[in-house]
């Protein structure tokens, strides 16, 4: 059995890695200019990752800082006896926990007992998606857009921490980043739009949307029903809402992101046809 050794030069891994992430990404049903795009994130700092073989496949490694902890990363891994070695690279290098981000919607593998940390999900709608009866949707005015976002931030910080990845204050302070970057000018930032869904007078839930997040694509940031109005059906209702905005904002697909143990929302996006694009699980290392 040969040792696992650092390799000097990545070329021999990095055209073939490459080529798997953007055929998975294609086999995930998302176009070429998409799957560039993709793969364009996927390997953003591949030139400071660790690289390493016996000969028969590929371990690729590195580490970073998230929310003042330092956490590994596995990028890539088709050396069946490679996740110890790689585990133990990155708790050498200071990791307090190690991730993986598993694209084109392929099976957890080697991850199985990696916790599930977040998975981004895409469809292709329909060229003229229509609401469902009974339901209206209506922009959502200026004046409503602060106890909407205050309502927003506190049901993302409870999705992060349910995740198990971070701790509350830690999610507060991702939360603050994140909505800074994706919403720098507020309820006027280009290319975002907030809608109120309504049903027998009620406004029963609320939407937000990015047109043009990536090449044919609108990002869901939220379709929310709220809680009094949930086991009604409207679940369904909001994912059709989401799809008609994706239109009225001239995209083809709808992208989103759902957070590790809301087994629910899975549930329903696995039913109507949500493909896994990424997903991501993590393991605590102390």
């Amino acid at each position: 059995m040969n040792e696992i050794g650092i390799v000097a030069e990545q070329g021999a891994w990095r055209g073939g890695f490459e080529e798997r992430v953007l055929a998975g990404y294609q086999a995930a049903g998302c176009t070429e200019p998409l799957a560039r795009a993709l793969l364009e994130r996927a390997v953003e700092g591949i030139d400071g990752w660790t690289v390493a073989t016996d000969g028969t496949g590929w371990i690729a490694v590195g580490v970073t800082e998230d929310n003042g902890a330092v956490v590994g990363r596995i990028h890539d891994l088709t050396l069946a006896r490679g996740r110890e070695w790689a585990e133990r690279w990155c708790a050498e290098h200071g990791a307090e926990r190690v991730e993986v981000r598993l694209t084109g919607g392929r099976g957890p593998g080697a991850f199985a007992d990696y916790a599930v940390r977040g998975q981004n999900r895409m469809r292709a709608v329909a060229a003229r998606p229509e609401l469902p009866p009974g339901l209206t949707v209506r922009r959502l005015t200026e004046e409503e857009y602060p106890a909407w976002y205050a309502a927003e931030e506190a049901g993302y910080i409870a999705d992060i921490v349910r995740a198990g990845a971070l701790t509350p204050e830690q999610a507060k302070e991702k939360s603050d980043r994140d909505f800074a970057q994706y919403l720098p000018q507020g309820y006027l930032t280009p290319g975002h739009a907030f809608y109120a869904m309504e049903a027998e007078g009620e406004v029963i839930g609320t939407g937000w949307v990015n047109h043009g997040f990536l090449p044919g694509v609108t990002f869901g940031f939220s379709l929310e029903v709220h809680e009094e109005h949930r086991g009604k059906g409207y679940g369904r209702a909001a994912m059709a809402v989401g799809e008609w905005a994706t239109r009225q904002g001239g995209d083809e697909a709808m992208m989103f992101n759902v957070f590790g143990g809301n087994e629910v929302a899975m549930g329903l996006y696995d039913s109507t046809g949500f493909a896994v694009l990424d997903e991501y699980r993590f393991r605590d290392l102390r």
